[in-house]
């Protein structure tokens, strides 16, 4: 029975350890399940907390604010000012159909407006911004924001917008920015880093060369908002950095008088320092207001200025290719000279005309200027001596001098994309170009400026600047970089094989503006302090016919696009030059009466206002 009694006691206590085994397996069981459970819980609680604060943070790129072009005497000349916009994302708004047109009431859009605004909204996608408009008033950007409890999803935005302030004065230089579009955003990697909805960005001239250094950097908003997407409060602000600042070297009145020069002409006028190679003006006319394109120009403005006969569309100082005319007559007489083809003592008999070979070539003198040398050929500008010299002297020759001098190529280098080369023609490039061996006719008429020869107003600035400065390579520059750079190895190199040549040359250019029976005699000044020489140039722009010929018509009674473009090149002060210029008129008739007179009041307001650039470049100096 004992025995009995105490296995039963066994059996007993066997099956209460085992129920309490299976009771503590079964608790911690259900303690393993709540806890997984609970951390389950806390972090689904913490992704709907992260999905929650991004719905309350918003962040905004602003755009960011570009440099400024200033001219040489910190004048700004192309800068900027606060835009009022007013963009909306479509996916935010609940009722897009009831914002949109309560905005069209609010901003009193017409018709059109709103339906141009309808049309951009179907371009994009719902997430993009649609901008209403880039350039609100201050009362109507203030009327939004006193409405914006009842415009979910609309954003008032106050953006940096681009400024011209002499508007029709700098713009083939300057050029002007419009909205980036999408070959801008994958051509350029700071637009595409930097793009915020209606960014401007530089279309033409040097906006578009230094964008990358104009454009800066974004300032960056984060805002909390509400449920509705509405600001409640500005948590963050990081500050973007302002564009560079580009200090030109124009001097903006002689570029306002460049205008005024040739107003309502189709041309150009150039002025540089010899020795420096500064850019003091470079004006293309006629010019536009660079204003019209900043938030998009409308389409009468468009076709006003694309269908222009006069083309303000062109920056004619880079893009127009000229015939010289008798302006190329000093580098002429200067490669005869160095290559020992003619002497000061050469003279040649000018009828009127000369004959050679079967062809008859034409003095624009009539009945001649009898005999003549090279300083009288120079100063009463003698087609028949230069037909002679070309002729003896050779188009190979020729090509030589001009080249070096600066013609036949690009002045700025990769500055301007659109800038061309000219053409100086000769025996090897006829026979590349067109598979033709090279006449002597052709040779004759490249003497006085005609024919295959093609230059730019700017060449023929540098051309002129070279020859002044006694026929020292240099390089033209515009803008002012006040970091020590490494000068080309070739800066001042002599272009010369003997000095006395360019002193020869520049002496019978005196004479053509300075002496009786000079071309452009009329447009001299007395005084010293102004006087200067130059060289007047008539362009035939198609073939004389000989009855046009003999009915010899005045300027006034030709067609405005069959008259002779008028040309001038000149340098001053004589005695001690530091400037030169160059002029070009589209069918002005003659350089003597048309371009020569507009150098006279150039040179009085360039060589008044040296003193002052002079002591502006020397405090610079000091303070460096």
């Amino acid at each position: 029975m004992i025995n009995s009694s105490s296995d039963n006691v066994k059996k007993l206590n066997s099956i209460n350890r085992r129920m309490f085994i299976t009771g503590s397996l079964k608790f911690f069981i259900m303690i393993g399940i709540v806890s997984r459970l609970f951390f389950l819980q806390v972090k689904e609680n913490k992704k709907y907390l992260t999905l929650s604060d991004k719905n309350r943070i918003r962040e905004w790129k602003l755009a960011p604010v570009r440099g400024e072009f200033q001219d040489y005497f910190g004048n700004v000349i192309a800068g900027n000012f606060e835009a009022y916009q007013l963009h909306v994302i479509p996916e935010q708004v609940e009722d897009f159909r009831y914002v949109i047109y309560r905005l069209k009431d609010l901003l009193e859009l017409s018709d059109n407006e709103f339906k141009k605004v309808l049309k951009k909204k179907n371009e994009i996608k719902p997430w993009e911004t649609l901008i209403v408009s880039d350039n609100l008033s201050w009362q109507k950007f203030s009327k939004i924001n006193n409405h914006l409890y009842d415009l979910n999803g609309v954003k008032p935005v106050i953006s940096i917008s681009r400024n011209y302030p002499f508007k029709e004065n700098f713009t083939h230089l300057i050029g002007y920015v419009s909205q980036a579009n999408q070959d801008d955003i994958e051509s350029t990697q700071a637009i595409k880093k930097n793009f915020v909805p209606g960014l401007k960005v530089g279309k033409v001239g040097l906006e578009k060369t230094f964008e990358e250094k104009l454009i800066g950097t974004n300032d960056i908003e984060r805002y909390e908002v509400n449920a509705y997407g509405r600001r409640i409060s500005q948590l963050e602000f990081q500050k973007g950095e302002k564009g560079k600042t580009l200090r030109l070297t124009i001097d903006t009145e002689v570029q306002k008088l460049a205008n005024e020069l040739l107003k309502d002409k189709a041309g150009s006028i150039c002025v540089m320092d010899i020795y420096t190679g500064a850019v003091i003006a470079m004006h293309s006319s006629p010019s536009f207001d660079p204003n019209l394109f900043v938030f998009g120009i409308s389409q009468d403005d468009w076709q006003l200025i694309r269908n222009d006969p006069m083309k303000p569309l062109v920056n004619k100082t880079l893009q127009g290719n000229y015939s010289p005319g008798s302006t190329i007559k000093p580098i002429v007489a200067l490669s005869a000279l160095e290559n020992g083809i003619v002497n000061t003592n050469f003279t040649v008999k000018c009828t009127g005309k000369t004959e050679m070979y079967g062809q008859t070539y034409h003095c624009w003198k009539k009945k001649g200027h009898g005999y003549v040398s090279l300083r009288n050929a120079m100063k009463q500008s003698c087609d028949t001596y230069f037909y002679e010299v070309a002729r003896k002297l050779g188009v190979d020759k020729l090509s030589e001098t001009a080249k070096k001098f600066g013609l036949g190529e690009k002045v700025f280098g990769d500055l301007f994309d659109i800038e061309k080369k000219g053409l100086i023609p000769n025996t090897q490039w006829k026979k590349n170009a067109l598979g033709k061996g090279w006449l002597l006719g052709e040779t004759i008429i490249t003497g006085i400026g005609q024919g295959y020869i093609q230059t730019t107003p700017i060449q023929l600035c540098l051309m002129t600047a070279q020859i002044a400065n006694g026929g020292y390579k240099i390089y033209p520059h515009i803008v002012v970089d006040d970091k020590v750079k490494d000068q080309p190895i070739d800066k001042f190199t002599p272009l010369y094989k003997n000095s006395k040549n360019i002193k020869i040359v520049q002496d019978a250019i005196f004479g053509s503006t300075n002496e009786v029976m000079g071309t452009s005699y009329r447009s001299r000044i007395d005084n010293p302090k102004y006087q200067f020489a130059g060289k007047t140039g008539t362009a035939q722009v198609k073939k004389i016919t000989e009855e046009e010929r003999e009915l010899d018509l005045k300027t006034f009674e030709i067609p405005y696009e069959q008259r002779d473009h008028a040309l001038y090149v000149a340098f001053g002060p004589y005695k001690n030059p530091r400037y030169a210029l160059s002029i070009i008129v589209e069918h002005g008739g003659n350089g003597s009466t048309t371009a020569a007179p507009m150098a006279t009041k150039l040179f009085k307001l360039i060589i008044d206002r040296h003193k002052i650039r002079e002591t502006l470049g020397n405090k610079k100096y000091l303070e460096i």
